[in-house]
């Protein structure tokens, strides 16, 4: 598949509290909204959210969604991840905004260092220093 696919343009998460988690990923993250939608059909919000290098998340929420297990590690999405300049800068800030954040650890094979911290459904998110 050469120059099929380019990158990442963006990850969708369904929420079980669309207050919450619109807070957490607008207000604790920082990220920006580019569209928001009550879908009167559907019951569902859809939050779209502007990444720093041009990716999104879409944050839906709809009426009854059933839990996805993550721990042990199940079969499908394992965690999603974001890049930042100062991994423990990023740790101290989220700590402060009273997120518990995993200690820091360093990749074995290519040396950065990276943590984890979940969403408030507990999806893992990584931060990856890049």
């Amino acid at each position: 598949m050469p120059d099929m696919l380019q990158t990442i343009h963006h990850a969708a998460i369904i929420c079980s509290d669309y207050p919450t988690s619109r807070a957490f990923y607008v207000e604790t993250l920082g990220l920006a909204v580019i569209a928001e939608h009550y879908r009167e059909a559907r019951q569902s919000y859809k939050l779209d959210l502007a990444l720093p290098g041009g990716g999104q998340i879409e944050l839906f929420s709809f009426p009854d969604a059933p839990p996805r297990p993550s721990r042990p590690e199940a079969q499908g999405l394992r965690h999603l991840a974001f890049t930042v300049s100062d991994v423990a800068e990023c740790k101290t800030a989220l700590e402060a905004k009273g997120i518990a954040v995993e200690p820091i650890r360093v990749d074995e094979y290519t040396g950065r260092r990276f943590t984890f911290f979940a969403d408030p459904d507990g999806l893992p998110l990584e931060l990856y220093e890049g």
